[in-house]
């Protein structure tokens, strides 16, 4: 497990004021389970009231730390270790990086998967095939291929918790500056299959929007996206970050109830961005009144739509 990079710190404790720890390992797994339940269900039940967004702009921050991790590992570790920057595996400290765990210090315990050979046919591996219904045996196991069968806790540690030879230099300045990030988002356009066209405040035809997204054309497969131009660049990235994930998350919505509801991922998502990037997103409006009563296992997909959506635009910039 490689470490990941971050520009910014936070601080943060769960809600009772004190940081979750799962010690026991005969019960790990199962707390684990309940706890993202619950933490997801706050959501849910604070979404009409201002510490709702408090509790989505804290998991944003870490996201954006953590842009490749799943949302349930996001959540686990803001609870855990919020102010987590990198974090690696007992052995890979010490072993890739010539750092030792401090003595004393807690594990941050997230989810790694569990890759190994699996039926066929109800996907399991073998132990779980040979006690289950399933009745697959065209092959023997030895054939099968290998793939996803679980998830199993396994712990690691950030680098605030380790001592030992300075880390490797980070190229994190590529798109520190708001003119280098608009250069970069708009190279990634063609992969994120849209258009894009900044357009001069003179000619802005869309009144107090500062950008938009337009259908699909009957005889154009993009999508095309209009930004108001800025002397501000950093201002205009964070705008086009929001424009894309309009891109990625709304055309598929018909009701406007829904897409009120998406307007949240789509901030949310360029929040992400924009913090990943190192650009101030401070001022963004996370408004999660929108989601009230919503249960939580919609809660759920609008937490993964929003860290999958964030990965597709920072990996098609890195990419560029």
């Amino acid at each position: 497990m490689s470490f990941q990079r971050t520009q910014t710190d936070s601080t943060d404790t769960d809600r009772s004021g004190t940081r979750v720890q799962f010690d026991d390992s005969d019960t790990r797994r199962d707390e684990m389970h309940d706890s993202l339940e619950a933490w997801v269900e706050q959501f849910a039940e604070l979404s009409n009231e201002a510490r709702a967004s408090e509790e989505l702009q804290e998991w944003l921050d870490v996201q954006s730390r953590f842009h490749d991790y799943s949302y349930r590992n996001t959540l686990l570790i803001k609870h855990q270790y919020p102010e987590a920057t990198k974090v690696a595996g007992y052995n890979t400290w010490q072993n890739e990086f010539d750092r030792h765990v401090t003595e004393g210090e807690s594990a941050i315990w997230i989810w790694a998967p569990i890759i190994a050979k699996r039926c066929p046919d109800c996907g399991n591996s073998q132990s779980y095939h040979s006690s289950s219904d399933c009745e697959y045996d065209e092959t023997s196991p030895e054939e099968w291929d290998k793939g996803l069968v679980g998830f199993k806790p396994v712990p690691v540690f950030d680098v605030s918790q380790t001592e030992g030879e300075p880390l490797p230099e980070l190229d994190t300045a590529a798109c520190g500056d708001g003119d280098e990030l608009l250069d970069a988002l708009l190279g990634a356009a063609p992969e994120l299959g849209v258009r894009v066209n900044i357009v001069e405040p003179e000619e802005w035809t869309h009144g107090a929007a500062a950008g938009v997204c337009t259908e699909r054309g009957a005889d154009d497969h993009s999508l095309f996206i209009e930004v108001r131009d800025d002397d501000n660049a950093a201002q205009v990235a964070s705008v086009l970050a929001h424009e894309y994930a309009h891109a990625l998350l709304h055309f598929d919505v018909a009701t406007a109830d829904e897409r009120e509801k998406r307007e949240v991922e789509a901030e949310s998502t360029a929040y992400v961005v924009s913090q990943y990037f190192g650009l101030d997103a401070s001022r963004s409006a996370l408004y999660v009144a929108a989601w009230d009563g919503e249960p939580a296992e919609a809660i759920q997909e609008r937490l993964n739509r929003v860290v999958t959506t964030a990965q597709a635009i920072i990996d098609a910039v890195e990419r560029d």
